[in-house]
């Protein structure tokens, strides 16, 4: 969802610094379930007794160069029942399952498209819009009921089809919740008296995203990409953008999770990672009844994935042998116990409270915190990186003399910090910032190494003995002479030395 519709919901004003948040047209939460899910939805008696149905071709529009979805723009023509209508959308993510964006709709008479001055595009593509031509279709059987829900009426869409792009297809089956009257809350509530009945997943894509990513490279995991802040921006507008990123980023690589490739349960992890850091960094903002509960959960549900992630590392290490095959065998277990929590009530109503909190939770309106929430982004992010800054530096000192704990604890600020300057960067642009801040991610980066290599040290033993290989078996994966674990605690604690003299980015 963005911003606008966030503070739409949540009648506060937290859109840019001194303007009103301005309220969206469309708003809905976007859902995905299975196949066999849909036709037990339908067969239900959850739903109203009879259903529009229709089937729908859609084209979308753009030039060779993406010109429309670079700018932040969806153009297509739907075709039903021999009539056409063309929609231009402000597009763009929606954080955590919840869309809201201005559109403009008119008839065609054909899949031409039509670019006139009731529609931003002309203006945007310039002399390029005569290049627009159709970059791939999608292709659904749509059920749609009116459900009228608590004090709600809320237009649900069941879109099954496929997504086509060339010779590349992709199967799609999604739910749309569509609020006509009411309040967001019923939205979320819909979602979840439907999820007792069939499971559904936190939806992140558009039809629009699903086309483009067919267009691209096969599908792969995805790694952290920046978060759009500028300066004028409220701390609250912020975090929402923050969080919003990293529950994207996380359904993204939940999706993808397989034992034949370690790499999306590694990024999925570092986005609940970086999600329980943005809760941190932001608490003198978001702490209300439900903050703690909501990190806990992520906690929770980052662990549950902890065993397979350090496997993949293991195994990344060993040749081939026993021992391997041992590893593998363990491995498609804790890739099999990851997917089965994954798909969870307790996880899928994790990922719903979590979008839902975002939108219209406590901490949006608490009057204890109006001034931290309504102060500029760039001033909170300053106030923020020097805090952990300092952290940093005061718990590294005498580094060589510290226990294995206090150096787990080390490492964990190092992350925040490391985090938090990844969320703030685009705050920070001079030509004198941008270089400092590659220097300080370059050393921090350097002792977050360091220190990693410590902590392996210090948790292989005990992921070896979860999988029964403890003891002569494991030894090839232990430090064995304190000799080694010196050197490496030299190390980190030269790479502290480093980071603490590397130069503010943000002063």
């Amino acid at each position: 969802m963005t911003f606008q519709a966030m503070g739409q919901s949540a009648g506060a004003p937290l859109g840019r610094i001194g303007r009103p948040v301005v309220p969206a047209q469309e708003v809905e939460l976007k859902l995905e379930l299975a196949l066999e899910a849909a036709d037990m939805l339908i067969g239900s008696d959850l739903l109203p007794t009879g259903s529009a149905v229709a089937r729908l071709r859609s084209i979308y529009f753009d030039t060779p160069g993406q010109d429309l979805r670079k700018a932040g723009f969806t153009l297509r023509i739907r075709e039903s029942g021999g009539r056409r209508i063309q929609t231009v959308k402000a597009a763009g993510p929606g954080a955590g399952g919840l869309f809201a964006r201005p559109e403009w709709e008119q008839p065609v008479e054909d899949d031409r498209p039509l670019l006139d001055v009731t529609t931003p595009l002309k203006a945007l593509l310039g002399d390029n819009y005569k290049y627009l031509g159709p970059a791939f279709e999608v292709l659904v059987e749509r059920r749609t009921w009116m459900v009228s829900w608590e004090d709600a009426t809320i237009e649900l869409v069941l879109d099954r089809g496929e997504v086509v792009a060339g010779d590349r297809r992709s199967p799609l089956c999604e739910i749309e919740l569509e609020l006509k009257r009411g309040s967001t809350a019923a939205l979320f509530s819909l979602a979840r008296r439907i999820d007792t009945a069939v499971p559904l997943r936190l939806g992140v894509l558009n039809k629009a995203e699903r086309g483009y990513r067919l267009l691209g490279p096969a599908a792969r995991a995805v790694k952290t990409e920046p978060v759009a802040l500028t300066a004028d921006v409220t701390a609250a507008a912020a975090f929402h953008r923050i969080a919003g990123a990293c529950l994207r980023q996380f359904r993204l690589n939940e999706a993808l999770i397989d034992p034949r490739d370690g790499e999306a349960v590694h990024q999925a992890r570092v986005a609940l990672r970086r999600l329980r850091s943005a809760f941190t960094i932001h608490k003198a903002i978001a702490s209300d009844g439900q903050f703690d509960r909501l990190r806990e959960e992520l906690r929770w549900l980052a662990a549950e994935l902890g065993t397979a992630r350090g496997l993949d590392v293991l195994i990344a290490r060993c040749d081939a042998g026993d021992i391997r095959e041992r590893l593998e065998q363990a491995r498609q277990q804790a890739y099999g116990d990851a997917m089965t929590v994954l798909a969870s009530q307790r996880a899928r109503a994790l990922m719903l409270d979590l979008s839902e909190w975002l939108v219209r939770g406590d901490w949006l309106t608490q009057p204890s915190a109006t001034e931290a929430r309504e102060q500029r982004a760039r001033d909170f992010a300053a106030s923020a990186l020097d805090r952990f800054r300092k952290r940093v530096r005061k718990r590294g000192r005498d580094l060589v003399d510290l226990d294995d704990a206090t150096r787990h604890e080390l490492r964990k600020d190092a992350k925040k910090l490391r985090y938090a300057a990844e969320f703030f960067a685009p705050l920070f642009q001079t030509r004198r910032q941008m270089r400092r801040y590659d220097r300080f991610l370059e050393t921090l980066e350097k002792l977050q190494d360091e220190l990693g290599l410590l902590n392996d040290a210090v948790s292989t033993p005990g992921l070896l003995a979860r999988v029964g290989l403890d003891g002569d078996q494991g030894a090839a994966f232990l430090i064995t002479t304190v000799e080694e674990k010196a050197a490496m605690i030299e190390a980190a604690a030269e790479a502290h030395d480093a980071f603490a003299d590397t130069k503010r980015f943000w002063r």
